[in-house]
């Protein structure tokens, strides 16, 4: 056997192995949580509000307010967001300057660590703006946080458009506003709603951000101007501060991952679903 089969043989092993472990990994907490949380997994338990301490009771005040800061966000992040992708990818040449400068900024800002924006959101929104712990300075801080994200993957979207339909639009003496309205949103509307869709699933996991901003408080909030707790903030909360809190924290983390799953999975249908891009320019058009 020469050298270059057992090199070639060796890596392959060491991919296995290390394929392997890293599928055992998640494998090996989705069961740990599940031995420890699914008993504790019940109807009571979905629709009922938290006792001594969430030890006892449910989630179900956590789970409106999750809700309500989800609302929140993405009310804020959809027409700023949107706004922004059309400007980038309608108004900025991809060659420009500004749009190289944007794009890189958007990305820094993609990556900045969540817990830089908690205390952003704390000392702008519940300070400067005398916002408090609040389900709305949490919603908005979140939207800070995910817009980045949800800017990108739009512009990518409208820029998927192919560029014969932007000929035929000239060709037609169409306004950009209507080409906009009857076009380009139309033909990259899947790739928007998976852009809306995967920026949900990223502020539905945070946490720092909510600790700062949203509080820590576990009944019913009356309005957005009330104090909320978020399901990873209450996992965190049961895991840390809470002696014998393990078994309703692993039950909470179960419902978050089962969202988080059927959010990743929609994300994945609308983004191959029915090719919209193939839809003839008249039936678009309306004419």
């Amino acid at each position: 056997m020469n050298t270059a089969r057992v090199y070639d043989r060796c890596a392959t092993v060491v991919l296995w192995v290390t394929a392997v472990a890293f599928l055992l990994l998640p494998g090996w907490i989705m069961l740990e949580m599940v031995s420890t949380g699914w008993n504790h997994l019940d109807f009571e338990f979905l629709f009922s509000s938290p006792v001594d301490s969430g030890r006892q009771g449910g989630i179900a005040p956590i789970v409106v307010s999750t809700g309500l800061i989800l609302i929140c966000c993405m009310a804020a992040v959809l027409p700023v967001g949107l706004g922004c992708a059309l400007y980038l990818s309608e108004k900025v040449e991809m060659e420009t300057k500004l749009a190289f400068r944007t794009r890189q900024a958007l990305d820094v800002l993609s990556g900045v660590p969540s817990i830089v924006y908690g205390l952003f959101g704390y000392v702008f929104f519940a300070q400067v703006l005398q916002l408090g712990f609040s389900i709305l300075s949490g919603g908005l801080t979140l939207a800070c946080m995910v817009l980045p994200l949800f800017i990108r993957l739009s512009e990518q979207a409208l820029r998927s458009v192919p560029y014969r339909y932007r000929q035929a639009a000239n060709a037609l003496n169409l306004s950009q506003f209507a080409y906009v309205r009857k076009i380009a949103l139309p033909v990259a509307a899947q790739g928007i709603a998976s852009a809306f869709i995967v920026a949900t699933g990223r502020a539905l996991a945070e946490t720092a951000v909510l600790i700062f901003t949203a509080g820590y408080v576990a009944r019913y909030p009356g309005s957005i101007m009330d104090s909320g707790r978020s399901l990873s903030v209450h996992i965190y909360d049961l895991a840390m501060n809470v002696p014998g809190g393990s078994e309703p924290a692993a039950a909470t983390a179960l419902v978050l991952i089962a969202l988080l799953i059927a959010i990743n999975w929609l994300a994945r249908r609308l983004a191959s679903g029915f090719p919209v891009a193939r839809l003839p320019l008249k039936r678009l058009l309306g004419r």
